[in-house]
């Protein structure tokens, strides 16, 4: 009998002779170990458990108190001091008023102290457990997933632990270096701050490396399949992207050759959308077969609006006519171009909104896109003119007059950045071999698409057919800014026939193009590639600004080829086969899936 009694106590172990076995051992020695647990380490006390009502009921009432009676001995004290009653001369409710005050500030002094106390409580009852009790909790909390061999055996429900966070199965933790470890756990439990980390470490790959993983570890999501290899983090450092965990694949094709102003150019365009560089070189074919396409750059001027107020309307006038006036221009000229060695202030224009003004500078950059370099030459101005007008109030060094990144008609009107028209003459047996159509059904569906169709939506520069899609894809293959496609979209597709109706002429105009060859995305090793196939990298020392602006114009021709291409597909009805062709995966879904 002592024998069967003692033979429960006995360690329990995994061997057995079946799986009931073994289950039925894994829970009693699980069940002891959480027993063990509960009963060497009491609950926490904490301050509150001696308050008779709720911690939050408590506060509310003593906040109240404290109020409440405080205003009435001020009111009673201010009707003494009018009736010239002594002070110390109380009646038994100002008694009763003078210990709630007392009383309730005692209450609200000691409630801030509660934290203060409850950590030294804490702090007691921490060190008193036992070492076995500590290992047992350090175990629990930094386990990442439940035991496999514990999964057929659930706890009791009065001892079930809460419900874990859902992992993504794909996680996977990856081993890291001593001092890279340590690294991620200060990250993860918020003593480095994960922006810090490339200063800190004074590398830029490693410091990505282990944001990424101490990322996955506190959302529980992999990031498998992003890559990390491969990518100089360095180059982005200060100037592109901050708190990288890896770099985006988009695949580059090629269109053309594109036959622009006599030159050849092969076109890189970014994107993940079927159809579009087949669709796109398709017009470049056309355009080559008829002799080729011409450009001519109408404008180069990039634009910051800042907006200042005036105390009244009539003061706000006044900067406006001081603006507007040539006499002060070539003043207000030479403060600007103080900013860079590129910059060239072109115009100054005014627009009013009660007694805010909005002055909408625009000026050269160069090769640059310009955004930065405009802005240091508004700021040189904008403190020039502080010293006549001191009552100008600087609300916002942008105040969307500009307008950047927005669909704005000032743009559409006035240009931004380069203004281009790009035309070309197609001939009518190229429209009917290449294209697959003929001129009068092209000329027919742009007018009635484009123009038409357009305007019955109210478009804002939208009378195009596809104009972002090449906008877009050449963008993000040489390094522009892709918010920048919102403005740079902005396109007119005319088309009519010619040549006593047998060819097309068709032509596209787009009033802001904003585009450069140095700075920003420019500079990494994949779109400065891209920018010497097409040969405008970098800065043209012998004539700055020409690279950015013969960069303009093949965004233009290459605008004018997708746009060619794609009226004729639809012209032709071949829309939709040629997309269930090219843009559809081929792929086993459920294959994949699986």
């Amino acid at each position: 009998m002592e024998a069967a009694r003692r033979r429960p106590e006995k360690t329990p172990t995994l061997e057995g002779p079946g799986p009931q076995h073994q289950r039925r051992q894994l829970h009693h020695s699980t069940t002891k170990a959480v027993d063990h647990h509960n009963h060497t380490r009491p609950p926490t006390p904490q301050a509150s458990d001696a308050l008779p009502l709720p911690l939050y009921l408590t506060n509310g009432i003593f906040f109240t108190l404290f109020f409440s009676v405080a205003y009435f001995l001020l009111h009673r004290w201010r009707d003494k001091i009018r009736t010239s009653t002594p002070l110390h001369v109380v009646t038994f409710s100002e008694i009763i008023a003078l210990f709630s005050l007392i009383a309730s500030f005692i209450y609200l002094l000691g409630f801030f102290g509660i934290d203060f106390v409850q950590s030294f409580i804490t702090r007691a009852s921490h060190e008193a457990w036992d070492v076995e009790d500590e290992q047992f909790l350090i175990e629990e909390n930094t386990r990442r997933g439940p035991c496999p061999a514990a999964l057929d055996c659930p706890l009791p429900p009065s001892i079930a632990a809460p419900a874990p966070k859902v992992v993504d199965p794909a996680l996977i933790i990856t081993p890291m270096p001593e001092e890279d470890e340590d690294v991620i756990k200060s990250v993860v439990d918020g003593t480095i701050p994960s922006y810090s980390l490339e200063s800190r470490l004074g590398d830029c790959k490693r410091a990505a490396t282990i944001r990424r993983e101490a990322l996955q570890r506190m959302m529980g999501r992999s990031l498998d399949g992003l890559p990390l290899e491969g990518f100089d983090y360095a180059s982005i450092l200060g100037q592109c992207c901050e708190m990288p965990v890896g770099y985006v694949q988009i695949p580059v094709g090629v269109a053309g050759p594109l036959l622009l102003d006599g030159r050849e150019y092969t076109v890189p365009m970014a994107t993940t959308e079927g159809c579009l560089v087949a669709s796109t070189n398709r017009g470049c074919k056309a355009i080559y077969a008829s002799g080729g396409a011409t450009s001519v750059l109408l404008r180069d001027g990039m634009t910051r609006a800042p907006v200042v107020r005036f105390g009244s309307a009539k003061r706000a006038a006044e900067l406006k006519f001081f603006l507007e006036n040539p006499v002060n221009f070539e003043t207000l000229e030479v403060v600007f171009n103080k900013s860079s060695r590129f910059a060239r202030l072109q115009s100054i224009q005014c627009a009013m909104a009660g007694k805010n003004l909005y002055v909408r500078f625009s000026c050269s950059t160069g090769d640059a896109m310009g955004m930065n370099m405009v802005s240091k030459g508004v700021q040189n101005v904008l403190d020039f003119l502080q010293n006549d007008f001191p009552d100008m109030d600087v609300m916002g060094i942008s105040g969307n007059f500009c307008s950047d990144k927005k669909p704005a008609a000032v743009n559409w009107i006035e240009g931004r950045g380069k203004s281009v028209v790009c035309e070309a003459i197609i001939k009518e047996e190229v429209v009917r071999k290449v294209l697959k159509t003929n001129v009068s059904a092209l000329v027919e569906l742009n007018m009635l698409k484009n123009l038409a169709g357009s305007a019955v939506a109210g478009a804002l520069g939208g009378f195009n057919a596809h104009a972002s899609n090449i906008v877009s894809a050449v963008y993000l293959a040489t390094g522009q800014d892709p918010a920048q496609n919102v403005e740079s979209s902005h396109c007119i597709t005319m088309m009519e026939p010619v040549n006593d109706g047998k060819d097309l002429h068709i032509s596209v105009t787009m009033p802001s193009i904003e585009v450069g060859t140095v700075g920003g995305g420019t500079q990494l090793a994949s779109q400065s590639a891209c920018l010497n196939f097409l040969g405008v990298k970098g800065a043209n020392k012998d004539s700055p600004g020409s690279n950015a602006r013969l960069l303009a114009t093949i965004v233009a021709g290459s605008v004018l080829a997708g746009e060619l291409s794609l009226m004729s597909a639809l012209a032709a009805g071949q829309l939709v086969t040629s997309h269930m062709k090219y843009n559809r995966s081929s792929k086993d879904i459920s294959k994949a899936a699986s």
